[in-house]
């Protein structure tokens, strides 16, 4: 497997387009791949080598444009970007190519929508992977209305604020619609309880760069789940961390050992 982008197949859920593709071995293990904020599956899985990665030791791989984002449809509507509802199209999709269960691994944003959908549809998910977000899932990762500022200024030039400053070069560099985006993170960081996230009973890895300022700590999220494992990613910030060869390794053991359960 080569790291061209995939192709992309499309379906309706919810009255919206979602684009995803579907490679691999299609005998082989599902695992659905939710990615970040601002990202796309392409900037998350494609481009940092997952789906070569993952592809390699035998997985089908699949994985989806987020509401929003990369191929999938646009709303600007705020009220459409709850975690619950993504975690419906990622539920969708599974029911649309008939898989019934699969390991499901979600990067910031998607470990939210990983959660959710773990708790919504948990016959559906065999094992989870949080990249990029650890106990801020339930006590949040800070103040994000200076990044929708900064999505919706006229230019990046008008952006004073760092992280705001951050995201709306990434949005730029991926050529995202911004109003979009504005819209997603105004409603898509909905917080998880610590009752909730305890109610999880499937194996666990939550990876979290050592230089992550977003995140929030895996091992207190870890501590509050029943079969979760934290992960150190050292020396990487949550821009980084998703690519690195430690987290790739932990992964994969830790989806063998899940595999031989």
């Amino acid at each position: 497997m080569d790291l061209n982008p995939p192709l992309f197949s499309r379906f309706v859920h919810d009255g919206l387009e979602i684009a995803y593709f579907d490679e691999g071995d299609p005998s082989g293990d599902p695992i659905l791949l939710i990615h970040g904020f601002a990202s796309s599956a392409n900037v998350n899985w494609v481009f940092p080598g997952w789906l070569k990665t993952l592809g390699d030791a035998g997985y089908r791989v699949i994985a989806l444009d987020n509401r929003g984002h990369g191929q999938s449809s646009k709303p600007h509507d705020p009220s459409l970007y709850h975690p619950h509802q993504m975690a419906g199209d990622a539920a969708a999709l599974l029911v649309h190519l008939g898989i019934g269960e699969a390991h499901v691994m979600g990067y910031s944003m998607g470990a939210r929508i990983s959660a959710f959908l773990a708790l919504q549809h948990p016959a559906r998910v065999r094992s989870l992977v949080f990249g990029g977000l650890g106990i801020g899932m339930i006590t949040g990762v800070g103040e994000w209305d200076p990044i929708a500022d900064a999505l919706l200024a006229p230019s990046l030039e008008d952006v004073t604020h760092e992280r705001g400053r951050t995201f709306r070069a990434f949005a730029d560099q991926t050529k995202s619609d911004r109003q979009a985006l504005a819209a997603c993170i105004s409603t898509s960081r909905d917080l998880l309880s610590a009752e909730e996230v305890g109610r999880i009973d499937v194996p666990v890895l939550i990876g979290v760069g050592t230089k992550d300022d977003i995140a929030g700590s895996a091992q207190e999220l870890a501590a509050l789940m029943q079969h979760a494992l934290a992960l150190d990613i050292p020396g990487r910030d949550h821009m980084l961390a998703v690519g690195d060869r430690v987290f790739k390794k932990a992964v994969l053991e830790f989806l063998a050992e899940v595999g031989r359960a």
